[in-house]
């Protein structure tokens, strides 16, 4: 194959097969190559390493198999490799760390992730969806604006440096990741999506998180960029992310152009924002750890936050009224905790909120009506027996929810209960005393009593022998 002067070759999205990049591939003038979304096989033959011009390249959603070739990283020029979604195993060659914008995720890759790699790492680091193992190296983030590591059996702290300047998207779900958040997070001054759920972190959740910009840190020009994000609900709040990279010739001067589309869980609908748009979206999740204590009232200064999951955790207190605030949150969930007292009624103010899961606490108290809590069903409220009010069946007396004269009644109740074992242990006492006085003196009657009693002795001892 030798289409010397071709430059550029899209084939995505087809029905193609067979092995790629064998030995006769002579694409020397080719810079831009995207395969993507075909059904090709094999592993990655020789024949890349003629493409010596290759900008980016995008085999992802294939079928390939085998290691990824320590030499890819050689390529001259190569900026942007694409391999994810095929079952590419192994461990990553140090070499590919060079590359500027790397997605290998949804692949089989196995070790850990090079720890000498700082001052060669990529902008986009996209691992999500592998084997990977070990500890995050303590230098991993100098350069990286969006670092994808969800979803592998990484282990260990998060590393304490982290407090890049740079970094807009940090995603460390689905590890085992230990200890606690480190005060470090909170310098993170430009970033848009922070989900360290489903790890086993724990102790208390920083107060100091309220620092994170969510929008209000200094950015760089991102004219070049494209970034396509969407929404999408899951259950849990989870993160997931996919890059692209395009070459527009219809750009002028044939600016390599950046498609992102990003999946975030906050409403039940999938959104498109373009272009800068992708400050518009913020999250910070923090679900399915053992984080414990109560939640920072500070929490509710992330004004531009939109999606906050502090669900399945051992969270305790009451749900701070500062939580009101939250004007641009479009999702809450503080499900599975430990939370107790009343649902702060000015949480009514939050005209953005969409999806709101308080459920399985211990709850009480009148649940408050009006504006988007009219929007909510039961399923909002499921595991907190002592709420009160629509949507749920349990009616308030008098509309409303005496919590205080509860207690009493329960003290009360307890102490009835109490005074009566006690009143029935001593009547037994003084009955059976009162049994054995009347036995000690000798009287007709106390003889009659001991002969009967003699008598079913006999009795039951000839039934038996």
């Amino acid at each position: 194959m030798g289409c010397y002067s071709l430059d550029i070759l899209k084939m995505s999205h087809n029905n193609l097969s067979g092995e790629i990049f064998l030995e006769s591939v002579n694409l020397t003038r080719i810079h831009f190559m995207s395969i993507d979304n075909n059904q090709f096989t094999g592993k990655i033959g020789q024949g890349l390493r003629r493409l010596e011009s290759l900008d980016t390249l995008d085999i992802s959603n294939n079928n390939l198999t085998g290691v990824i070739p320590s030499w890819i990283g050689q390529i001259p020029y190569l900026s942007s490799l694409l391999l994810s979604n095929n079952s590419l195993e192994g461990e990553i060659p140090v070499s590919l760390f060079n590359i500027d914008l790397l997605d290998l995720s949804a692949n089989m890759l196995s070790g850990g992730i090079p720890s000498f790699v700082s001052y060669i790492s990529p902008r986009v680091l996209l691992l999500q969806g592998n084997n990977l193992s070990g500890a995050i190296p303590n230098s991993l983030l100098v350069n990286v604006t969006v670092l994808d590591l969800s979803n592998n059996r990484l282990s260990g702290n998060i590393p304490e440096f982290i407090n890049s300047q740079s970094i807009n998207i940090l995603l460390l779900r689905g590890n085992n990741l230990t200890g606690r958040i480190p005060h470090q997070l909170c310098g993170l001054c430009n970033i848009k999506l922070l989900d360290l759920s489903k790890n086993r972190l724990n102790e208390s959740i920083p107060s100091c998180l309220s620092n994170l910009s969510f929008g209000f840190g200094k950015e760089e020009d991102t004219d070049d960029d494209i970034y396509v994000l969407s929404f999408s609900l899951r259950g849990t709040l989870s993160v997931y992310f996919k890059s692209l990279v395009v070459e527009d010739q219809f750009f002028k001067k044939c600016k390599a152009l950046t498609l992102t589309t990003i999946q975030f869980a906050t409403k039940h609908r999938y959104d498109a924002y373009i272009g800068g748009n992708l400050r518009l979206l913020f999250g910070l999740g923090l679900s399915e750890n053992e984080l414990t204590g109560e939640i920072p009232v500070e929490l509710g200064d992330l004004l531009q936050v939109q999606a906050l999951n502090l669900s399945h955790n051992k969270l305790s207190g009451m749900i701070p009224k500062s939580f009101s605030g939250l004007k641009n949150v479009e999702s809450l969930d503080l499900s599975f905790n430990r939370l107790q007292g009343p649902i702060p009624p000015q949480l009514t103010d939050l005209s953005s909120l969409a999806v709101f899961n308080l459920s399985y606490n211990n709850l009480s108290g009148v649940i408050p009506q009006g504006k988007q809590f009219n929007t909510f069903d039961t399923q909002s409220y499921l595991g907190n027996p002592f709420l009160c009010g629509k949507p749920t069946n349990t009616s308030c007396n008098n509309n409303t929810f005496q919590e205080t004269d509860n207690g009493v009644e329960a003290d009360e109740s307890t102490i009835y209960m109490v005074s009566f074992y006690w009143s029935f242990a001593a009547a037994y006492v003084t009955i059976l005393l009162g049994i054995f006085a009347f036995l000690s003196f000798d009287s007709p009657w106390s003889r009659f009593w001991l002969y009967i009693v003699d008598a079913f002795i006999h009795k039951v001892r000839n039934l038996l022998w």
